[in-house]
């Protein structure tokens, strides 16, 4: 597609249409990620306690 200068309706309700859904899309993106943060922290928390053991029993004699 040609785009011509100014801008015609058909090109700026695409314009605005694009605009729209990447601007839905990022806000889908950052809702689902702080819906499963929560879980994200259970992991790390985990994940933090058992290298925390296993740690101390390999070093601590």
């Amino acid at each position: 597609m040609v785009w011509h200068y100014p801008p015609t309706p058909k090109q700026l309700a695409a314009t605005a249409g694009v605009f729209l859904f990447g601007a839905a899309l990022i806000s889908v993106g950052s809702y689902l990620s702080y819906a499963n943060i929560a879980r994200q922290q259970a992991r790390v928390e985990a994940r933090r306690q058992v290298l925390k053991e296993y740690f101390r029993k390999k070093f601590d004699h």
